[in-house]
């Protein structure tokens, strides 16, 4: 019965709210240790659902992961019990922590700057440029095709979370950047006589994934001194951004976000590092 209901879920997430794979996984996940733990759908009763939550925190996840994971079965119960699978919702009055909210991880210009002088290959400058230049996400860089660019118009086309498709402006070295990795590519996929669909294909001649690129950002860090990640480039293109005069709903879009209350973060990003400025030169 779980697993069925579960499956029904899973399609209508995907079907009718147009949730991305790695999306549906995540739930998939939640629910599935959240049944795992409570037993039969039909029989969870409120107090089961406290436990969990309990296990949760004695298992020492963070704020975050309960939050998620609540948030996960409050929609899961809502839907069955629409659709009539269960007769009462258990998670009906099931409150959702609130998490303070920590300012984005940037790095300055200046960073930047010192990652792409670097002696990175063409494949490597690519994945800079388009993590920065574009503030993309690490998942819509893989998952970039060959044909989403129109390098003599600059723009790109990028599907985002809950396949919201928008364009995004290519800044002249990021088509720079494209059009000297392409031979490269072209020559790695006639070496290893492969077909692929995808922009980014590693040396080994297969389609770049996230972890590879987690890895080689993270080694960029490094020589910075910090701990960084792509979503670091992507905060930090954010903020560049407003701290020269962007727009603030432009920056939403560019960004893909679907409430601008996300992207009004990156002004609180801007106004803590004016503080730091003013006092470091006056103290």
């Amino acid at each position: 019965m779980n697993l069925q209901t579960l499956s029904q879920y899973l399609d209508y997430l995907e079907i009718e709210k147009g949730l991305s794979q790695n999306t549906l996984e995540a739930y998939r996940r939640d629910i599935s240790d959240f049944l795992d733990f409570c037993g039969d759908i039909e029989e969870i009763q409120r107090t089961q659902l406290n436990s969990y939550i309990r296990n949760l925190h004695e298992k020492k996840y963070s704020p975050t992961s309960v939050m998620r994971k609540i948030a996960s079965i409050r929609g899961f119960f809502k839907w069955a019990c629409t659709n009539e699978i269960i007769k009462t919702n258990p998670a009906l009055t099931l409150e959702q922590p609130k998490i303070p909210k920590r300012l984005p991880k940037v790095i300055s210009v200046k960073e930047i700057e010192e990652i792409l002088n670097q002696n990175l290959t063409n494949y490597e400058r690519v994945i800079v440029e388009l993590l920065y230049g574009c503030g993309l996400r690490v998942s819509e860089l893989v998952e970039l095709k060959i044909n989403d660019f129109d390098i003599k118009n600059k723009y790109l086309e990028c599907t985002g979370k809950g396949s919201k498709d928008r364009i995004i402006p290519l800044g002249n070295k990021a088509c720079e950047a494209i059009k000297k990795y392409l031979p490269q590519r072209d020559y790695i996929i006639a070496k290893f006589n492969i077909t692929s669909k995808k922009l980014l294909i590693n040396n080994s001649g297969q389609n770049a994934t996230r972890q590879e690129i987690y890895t080689f950002i993270h080694e960029q860090g490094k020589n910075l001194h910090k701990t960084i990640s792509p979503h670091t480039l992507r905060h930090s293109f954010a903020t560049h951004l407003l701290e020269n005069g962007a727009d603030l709903r432009v920056v939403q879009e560019l960004l893909g976000h679907s409430d601008v209350a996300t992207t009004q973060l990156y002004t609180h990003i801007s106004k803590k590092r004016l503080k730091d400025v003013y006092f470091s030169i006056n103290k």
